[in-house]
């Protein structure tokens, strides 16, 4: 497979709508690869807390409709990143959108945890309860978001779904940039998968962002890593390694924890 992590610059100087049309434009110039993955928050920022309730689109709102057009005329599935999707009773909610090369939506993830502790999203926003995955002709997709990787269980969940690689859409800041390494590599080497994470570019809120987006192996060997500024990261990586990785090194059938039924 190919795949495409769109490393976007998210800062206060862009509207939401001209972001919206740029990245429609570098999703269409990735024709030709299988997987195009775009950040969390990229129209409004993950720390813009306060443009969360003016900036939230139904589901098939605008960042809907937008990417929906450039997966179709990209011919690639798309995981789109997240929006701020109100739901009709109002809640706020950070939703994952993925959809597939016809331009159909596959799944949407509304994240399971919420950063902030007491402020920001964890308060502006409602938790989603459901795990997500998605069959793609090559592998199936484990969907996450951000904070969600400082929790192994979730991933350990999609795993039991199917998932063979693991992607995340985030807006990690800089200072934490260390942990986002570590734990894109924990996740690839305690399940046995890829792992694919992308992350935003530039500064919103006055948070710098991480950028360093990154695929690493089964084997937890990083594949590429992106720099600092906005960057379309391009990998080819073979799928069929996660079968062979759990033939090879079968940690996963010597588990005794947590054998509970999936989720899904």
């Amino acid at each position: 497979m190919r795949a495409s992590l769109l490393q976007i610059d998210v800062n206060d100087g862009e509207t939401a709508d001209s972001r919206r049309r740029r990245v429609a434009t570098l999703v269409r110039e990735q024709a030709g690869v299988d997987l195009i993955v775009l950040p969390e928050l990229w129209t409004t920022g993950a720390f813009a807390y306060e443009a969360f309730s003016t900036e939230a689109e139904s589901l098939e709102g605008p960042t809907f409709e937008a990417m929906a057009k450039a997966a179709s005329d990209a011919g690639t599935w798309l995981h789109a990143g997240s929006i701020p999707e109100r739901d009709a009773d109002g809640t706020l909610y950070n939703t994952s959108l993925v959809f597939t090369p016809s331009g159909d939506l596959a799944a949407a993830y509304r994240k399971i945890h919420r950063f902030g502790f007491d402020k920001g999203e964890a308060v502006l926003m409602g938790a989603g309860g459901e795990l997500v995955t998605v069959r793609l002709p090559e592998t199936t997709l484990g969907i996450a978001t951000c904070y969600d990787l400082r929790f192994p269980e979730l991933f350990r969940g999609l795993v039991d779904a199917g998932a063979e690689t693991l992607v995340l859409s985030a807006g990690w800041p800089e200072r934490r940039r260390s942990h986002w390494t570590l734990l894109a590599q924990a996740r690839a080497v305690e399940n046995q998968a890829f792992v694919l994470a992308c992350g935003t570019a530039g500064t919103h809120a006055g948070v710098p962002q991480a950028g360093h987006s990154i695929v690493v192996d089964p084997w937890g060997e990083v594949l590429a890593e992106a720099g600092a500024g906005e960057q379309v990261l391009t990998v080819d990586f073979d799928p069929g390694k996660v079968a062979t990785t759990r033939e090879q090194f079968p940690a996963l059938k010597d588990r005794m924890l947590g054998l509970t039924a999936p989720r899904r």
